[in-house]
C-alpha cells in the first residue's frame, strides 16, 4: 500500500466514509450489536458487549499505518449520521483485500452499502495500489452477493461449510475483481 499520512475521508453522492473516533463507539454498538447485522456477519458478536467497540476503532489508525487495513463509517452526507461500517483488509505481499462491510438493519434497502463499496473498491484499486479486491458473503444471505455483483465483483464459487457461526456451519460465496476488469469498467472504475 503506497504511503498515507492519514486514513482518507471519501464522499460519494449521498454518504461520506470517515475513519471512526472514540465518540463513535456508543453508536457502532447499537448499530452493529442488532441480532439481524450479527447473524449475518461473521466476526461481530451477539449481544455486543460493553467495551468490545471502543477496542475495535482503537485498532484502526494502527492497522492503517501498517498497511494491513482501512476502515471506515459509513454515514449520510449532511446529517452526518452514522449507518454503518466499510472495511478493506488488507494483504500487501498478495496486493489484495477482502472487502468487509455492515449496515444496520433501518438502512437497508436503500443502496448505501453498495454506493459505500463502490467507493471503497474505488480507493483500493486507486490510492491503495491493488491488484484485487474480494468479498465472502453467507450463502443465506443473497442481499449481500448483491452488492457485490453491483460493484462489478464476479461470483468464483461456493466453500461449502466454510467457516462456523454460533454452532452451525456455513456456507461461504466467493466474489473477486481484479484490477483489469475494474479498469475496463466492470467496477466503479471504469464508469
Amino acid at each position: 500500500m503506497p504511503e498515507t499520512p492519514g486514513r482518507p475521508t471519501l464522499q460519494t453522492e449521498r454518504l461520506v466514509l470517515r475513519p471512526l473516533v472514540p465518540a463513535d463507539a456508543p453508536e457502532v454498538r447499537r448499530l452493529a450489536g442488532a441480532a439481524e447485522v450479527a447473524d449475518t456477519t461473521l466476526n461481530i458478536p451477539h449481544p455486543y458487549e460493553q467495551g468490545v467497540a471502543e477496542d475495535w476503532i482503537a485498532t484502526h489508525a494502527e492497522a492503517f499505518a501498517a498497511g494491513r487495513a482501512l476502515t471506515l463509517g459509513v454515514c449520510v452526507r449532511g446529517a452526518g449520521e452514522l449507518v454503518g461500517c466499510m472495511g478493506l483488509r488488507i494483504e500487501p505481499r498478495w496486493h489484495r483485500a477482502e472487502l468487509g462491510y455492515w449496515i444496520a438493519v433501518e438502512h437497508w434497502g436503500r443502496g448505501y452499502c453498495t454506493e459505500a463499496a463502490r467507493a471503497m473498491v474505488d480507493w483500493g484499486f486507486r490510492a491503495g495500489g491493488l491488484h484485487r479486491v474480494y468479498a465472502e458473503h453467507f450463502v443465506r444471505n443473497p442481499a449481500s452477493g448483491r452488492v457485490m455483483q453491483k460493484v462489478g465483483m464476479r461470483r468464483e464459487g461456493v466453500l461449502r461449510e466454510h467457516v462456523c457461526k454460533g454452532d452451525r456451519y456455513e456456507d461461504v460465496c466467493v466474489y473477486g475483481l481484479l484490477r483489469q476488469d475494474w479498469e475496463g469498467g466492470c467496477g466503479a472504475g471504469g464508469s
